[in-house]
């Protein structure tokens, strides 16, 4: 049963809270806008809170994303919406009638204090979420260390209702009754910022990632690398093993039209070179390949990138990966095509752990929600050349990886685009027809960032 519905009105609404709708709202809220952010997940930050560093610059992913998750939960003008699903958007007149249902978490957010007592009391656990299974966390828990907001969230499918954490709650936040929410949001402009998902590891069933562990995803090696990693350091999950030998099978799920994804994920070449180096430097002993078909390092300072790799001592194999076999010792035996090879291409080649550089998809399906276009590809349609973030659709605008791939660099710039458009709009709404976007941070952000110059307290010359 869904409770009541309810009526809000906002100037902003913003469809995802990863690095592209918390840089919207906040160039939005900080014009004077009132925002709301739509989260689907319990904390917002998206994919990027739970890298480890980024290219080319090697930076702390959360060094740059936790400023910008507080900015924007401190906001005055920005108000959090989070495990909030979009249900439909609608152009009602020059607006847009968005309803959104907030799921029940069985914790009160407004009495929640994030002492985490609730936390410490329960007694189930389940494999960590945001640790791609390689943790455990309890079934009642903050969803990870630096979540925003830092509130509690229940998991039902594996909560007994004990009744310890309701014990432990010094403010009487569990609500075991809790049911869904639904409200209807009366937003003036909508930014669809809603992100990328991963394709299947199994998405080519001949690289056995389904029957070997030790076959994994880029951002399964991610919390392997990070800072707050599960293990501390790397181990590889089969066995706990300290690898001696990675290898890195380059568009394994991209570049394939078997598979239905025929265009290239921009950022796997560039994030398998960053996690290559980033190995070097956690296991020096390590012998680490990267399978390639071609090198694509397109962005400033990425060509450099890549020759710093080959320096280190990076091996770097032009070749197709046909097929990947479990071997003794849950080692893994690649069956390769060196391309550039005229005589006997094709070797055998055994490695402790590999890694898929998995294919970038939409994560949300705006058509089913919306009358917005998308492209073949399934990513939101850019049917202006002049401004990439219109969609064709007045009032609604796009921003991030929900139109296409690309990294952060190019994200973020994006970002501060679609926010000016959506002011421009709002302002030609109201009868200003010329307004002045002199002192449009966004205006602002595109200069910067053309000069090469994008700061805003943080280094973003970054990318996966």
């Amino acid at each position: 049963m869904v409770a009541m519905e309810k009526q809000i009105h906002t100037d902003v609404l913003v469809v995802g809270g990863g690095i592209a709708g918390i840089q919207s709202a906040l160039d939005m809220a900080d014009q004077g806008f009132k925002v709301i952010i739509v989260e689907r997940q319990s904390s917002i930050g998206g994919q990027m809170i739970a890298l480890s560093k980024v290219f080319p610059t090697l930076d702390c992913a959360s060094c740059i994303t936790t400023p910008k998750m507080s900015a924007a939960a401190h906001h005055p003008n920005i108000q959090l919406m989070v495990n909030t699903e979009v249900n439909q958007i609608e152009t009602i007149g020059a607006g847009q009638q968005v309803t959104v249902t907030r799921k029940a978490t069985y914790v009160d957010p407004e009495k929640c204090i994030g002492c985490r007592l609730c936390e410490y009391a329960c007694e189930i656990e389940y494999p960590d979420p945001f640790e791609l299974g390689l943790g455990a966390i309890r079934a009642i828990a903050i969803p990870f260390t630096n979540a925003i907001p830092q509130k509690a969230v229940l998991n039902p499918d594996y909560c007994t209702t004990c009744g310890l954490c309701a014990r432990a709650c010094p403010t009487d936040a569990i609500d075991y009754a809790q049911e869904p929410q639904t409200f209807t949001i009366h937003a003036d402009t909508v930014i669809v910022a809603s992100g990328f998902a991963l394709n299947s590891l199994n998405v080519k069933p001949q690289y056995n990632a389904a029957q070997s562990k030790n076959v994994i995803s880029p951002l399964t090696m991610e919390r392997l690398l990070a800072p707050h990693a599960p293990y501390g350091r790397v181990l590889r999950p089969s066995d706990g093993k300290i690898p001696t030998s990675i290898a890195f099978v380059q568009c394994a799920g991209s570049r394939d039209e078997t598979i239905g994804v025929p265009y290239c994920s921009r950022v796997c070449c560039m994030y398998a070179i960053k996690q290559a180096m980033l190995l070097s430097g956690a296991l020096p002993m390590a012998d680490i390949t990267i399978y390639y078909m071609d090198i694509r390092a397109f962005g400033k300072g990425y060509e450099q990138f890549y020759q710093n790799a080959k320096a280190m001592g990076i091996n770097f194999v032009r070749g197709k990966v046909a097929r990947i076999e479990s071997a003794p010792n849950d080692d893994m035996l690649l069956h390769v095509e060196l391309t550039e090879e005229a005589v006997d291409p094709c070797r055998q080649q055994r490695h402790d752990l590999v890694v898929l550089a998995q294919g970038m998809l939409p994560q949300w399906n705006v058509s089913e929600h919306s009358s917005l276009q998308r492209e073949s590809d399934g990513f939101v349609a850019s049917p202006d050349v002049i401004n990439p973030s219109a969609t064709n659709l007045p009032g609604i605008f796009s921003a991030g990886t929900a139109s296409g791939p690309k990294d952060i660099v190019d994200t973020i710039t994006e970002s501060g685009a679609a926010a000016m458009a959506a002011r421009r709009y709002l302002h030609q709404q109201k009868g200003d027809k010329n307004p002045d976007l002199s002192t449009d941070k966004a205006a602002v952000h595109l200069v910067q960032r053309d000069a090469g110059e994008i700061r805003d307290g943080q280094t973003v010359q970054a990318g996966l």
